[in-house]
């Protein structure tokens, strides 16, 4: 622990040093407002990659320095509140509120889950795919682990896995990481993908669809990701259900006013889920498509979600996050910085003919090893602003480049690079080290055999050529 905090204490001072040194002493041979965005930034990312200060305070502190120091115009630096992905965020939570609030999330995994008993294969494979599911109808990774981590422990003590055996462990950590990895490939299930959508439609006028989105990601990053899980924690967390144990659970009884209640959420939800797939042809975007969900939902009377709940279901603080970490985006690209990384990782980028594997490669694992200093959140942040850059270095399309990040940033290695594994293991009461005996071994997997697999799938796909 010493050393942790040491580590930690270092890290911040150093790079509190270095952006003191370019504020007084701002580099020669680029404009003074390099060296001061470039101090902005780096006080930035460390403050978020640390957690020094809550994220939102740090968010605050750079809309300030920047609109302080004239780095760039408020209309530009405010730019990301009214992004569709912080639309997307709101919309949300609102949903999560309703299906919270009416009840169905618990309803469905309650009806599902008991068919998930008769093995410890199944039992896994059931929650796993139960909590990839979730995220095309749950846009909040917490709201998934919210919902289902209290009935995966629930069930976990039914089969008699008793706290810190390796079934109860295998059913934690498989969950967690089932709520949030295979999400990636959903966009609007995880903020980094809204993230990377937004600043890529403010920075270069790039849109990806939901169904082009899916289609590119979800075969391998969800789909294939959520076996991976599934196989990583059978041989991480070994363990036998014993069939003669009692397992007998009582069945929640639901009022009728809570069912008309599910029954009217459900036909909202698969009704917005309807117009998420289909956006490639009306062209809605899904962001708007939330809205209209969220005004419904909000409806006096008709809808579900009561006026107070509204302000309490809104995490502003996350939209602060999200909205600065636009701008930030902005500010990379606008300073030039984006410029000078992308020359940077040009050189670490192989220098054979151009759109290889070994280009896909290299663009992947930057964004994971970016995603080691700023945390999944920032990848997007960082790397959308020289993607331009890095697609001239690549020869692949400015797209392509951009949706590696997605490969990249879904490779999740430690706990902390995604604030969500944390909290949700902290509600299983669990230690935080066991999910790393899950997460480094799949990262592993990832790197070794998804990542090569999901190029041959561009490949078929005509995404890369």
């Amino acid at each position: 622990m010493v050393s942790k905090i040491s580590v930690k204490n270092i890290t911040i001072t150093f790079a509190l040093t270095i952006a003191t040194w370019l504020f007084a002493f701002p580099m020669a041979d680029f404009p003074v407002n390099f060296s001061y965005s470039a101090a902005v930034v780096l006080i930035t990312l460390v403050g978020w990659s640390t957690g020094l200060i809550p994220p939102y305070l740090t968010a605050l502190m750079f809309f300030a320095l920047t609109i302080i120091l004239k780095l760039l115009e408020p209309s530009v630096l405010f730019a990301g509140f009214g992004s569709t992905a912080v639309w997307l965020i709101i919309s949300g939570f609102v949903i999560g509120t309703a299906i919270s609030i009416s009840g169905l999330g618990k309803t469905l995994a309650s009806f599902i889950a008991p068919h998930f008993t008769d093995s410890y294969f199944r039992l896994i494979f059931g929650l796993v795919f139960s909590a990839a599911l979730l995220g095309f109808i749950m846009p909040s990774s917490i709201g998934r682990a919210v919902v289902l981590i209290p009935i995966g422990i629930a069930l976990a003590d039914q089969v008699g896995f008793a706290q810190g055996s390796h079934g109860r462990l295998g059913v934690v950590t498989s969950l967690i990481i089932a709520c949030n990895m295979p999400s990636f490939a959903i966009l609007p299930a995880n903020i980094p993908n809204m993230i990377l959508s937004g600043s890529s439609e403010t920075l270069f006028g790039i849109h990806f669809g939901y169904t082009e989105y899916l289609w590119l990601h979800f075969p391998v990053l969800g789909l294939l990701k959520s076996f991976a899980i599934i196989g990583t924690t059978l041989l991480v967390f070994p363990a036998k259900i014993d069939l003669s144990a009692d397992q007998d659970v009582a069945e929640a009884h639901i009022d009728p006013q809570q069912k008309t209640l599910q029954i009217r959420v459900a036909v909202i939800l698969g009704i917005t889920l309807l117009f998420w797939v289909t956006d490639s042809v009306h062209g809605v975007n899904p962001a708007w498509v939330g809205l209209v969900t969220s005004i419904i939902l909000l409806l006096p009377k008709w809808g579900v979600v009561p006026a107070k709940s509204f302000s309490s279901s809104v995490d502003f603080s996350t939209i602060v996050f999200v909205a600065s970490a636009l701008g930030l985006g902005v500010l990379v690209n606008e300073s030039g910085i984006g410029a000078a990384l992308g020359d940077v990782f040009a050189t670490l980028l192989p220098g054979e003919s151009s759109g290889t594997f070994a280009h896909y490669m290299a663009l992947s694992l930057i964004a994971t090893a970016t995603s080691l200093v700023t945390t999944v959140q920032g990848v997007p942040t960082v790397l959308t602003p020289m993607a331009a850059e890095l697609a001239q270095a690549t020869g692949f399309s400015l797209p392509a480049v951009l949706m590696t990040q997605v490969v990249g940033f879904s490779t999740v290695i430690f706990p902390y690079q995604v604030a969500p594994l944390i909290l949700a293991m902290q509600m299983s009461n669990e230690p935080i080290s066991q999910l790393l005996k899950l997460s480094l071994p799949l990262a592993l997997f990832t790197i070794v055999f998804l990542m090569p697999i999901n190029y041959l799938w561009w490949l078929v796909l005509g995404w890369i050529c």
